[in-house]
């Protein structure tokens, strides 16, 4: 049987310091599947990384089956467009998949423009049904539902005996996943428990890192700031936490919240964009409003002094989880390619 030949434009610069994004972890998953995959770009520099994709793009259009782009709502949109351009006019199938709470946006500020992305794709991947709802709603038909996946073998699930107040966080520092909202928290918390502890792990975007390190100490509150973690690492160092918080202003469906309810960490987000799509309130998470600090201080109180609904949210949390295991996630896209 012919393998199927894809040409994965997307970025790609974990090697750099920055955690892995789709177009490492999904191509690499695959490949293990058995398809060829080209792949770009790894450049550090942003300009760089868009000639280098340009040029691998009209290199490999002719030569692959799909070209895969990761279409995000910043900057980063810019060479999802080039790019399928491009493929347009070799003539070359290429399938967008959305990323980025926030992309809605950028289909209402430049609707001509996504519309000869989106609407020329052979078809557009939603990880998340929010992105699938706001493509539906602007009249898209292409689109189909197809989650981000994990591979549940390498997240072992804990049963926490009791909850204490120990917080963990996992994101690059970027002023759109709010990071001092979770200082805030702590703050909070320890009023309540002086003992209360928070580590933040993820490598910094745009300096919001030592921003939220200077509110740290404005607050005189003391928080443990790993840096960038490999993967692994997280996943062990996740075992002496026993609540995980997401502070995002805006998402779609972060992969690191789906590993924490793997891992059998409740969670606390903010309702943001793609969120109540993924998480279902006092369901298999809690939700609060954006920026509402209070309020996910007193969820967490909550759910101390009420242990056992924290740990059915624990378990709730890795039931659902289940189904976007990479061993059935893997299925639509080998249905959708072959």
């Amino acid at each position: 049987m012919k393998k199927i030949k894809l040409l994965y434009i997307g970025n790609a610069i974990s090697k750099h310091g920055y955690n892995k994004t789709t177009v490492e972890t999904l191509g690499n998953s695959f490949e293990e599947e058995g398809y060829v995959v080209f792949y770009a770009s790894s450049k550090k520099n942003q300009l760089l990384r868009l000639v280098d994709m340009i040029l691998t793009t009209f290199k490999y259009a002719k030569k692959v089956d799909y070209i895969i782009i990761d279409a995000y709502s910043t900057s980063s949109f810019w060479y999802a467009f080039l790019c399928s351009q491009i493929a347009r006019v070799f003539q070359t199938k290429y399938i967008p998949i959305l990323h980025g709470g926030d992309l809605p946006k950028r289909l209402d500020s430049h609707p001509k423009l996504c519309k000869m992305l989106f609407e020329n794709a052979y078809k557009n991947v939603a990880p998340s049904n929010y992105l699938l709802s706001e493509f539906a709603k602007r009249g898209f038909q292409n689109v189909e539902y197809i989650p981000n996946s994990i591979e549940l073998k390498n997240y072992p699930f804990k049963v926490r005996k009791s909850f204490e107040p120990k917080l963990l966080w996992v994101r690059a520092f970027a002023t759109i996943y709010n990071p001092k909202m979770a200082v805030d928290v702590l703050k909070k918390l320890q009023v309540r428990f002086p003992n209360a502890s928070l580590t933040m792990v993820g490598p910094d975007k745009d300096g919001s890192m030592e921003t939220t390190q200077q509110y740290a100490k404005q607050l005189n509150v003391e928080v443990c700031f790993t840096h960038r973690l490999s993967k692994e690492e997280w996943i062990d160092l996740s075992k002496d936490f026993d609540f995980f918080i997401n502070t995002t202003h805006f998402d779609n469906t972060p992969v690191s919240v789906m590993e924490a309810m793997a891992l059998g960490l409740p969670v606390v987000s903010t309702n943001v964009g793609g969120i109540p799509f993924l998480l279902t309130h006092n369901e298999n998470a809690v939700l609060v409003n954006d920026n509402d600090s209070t309020h996910m201080a007193d969820s967490i109180i909550h759910l101390i002094e009420n242990q056992e609904k924290a740990l059915l949210l624990s378990k709730k949390g890795r039931a659902y989880i289940e189904q976007m295991d990479w061993m059935m996630v893997k299925k639509k896209w080998h249905a959708l390619l072959q």
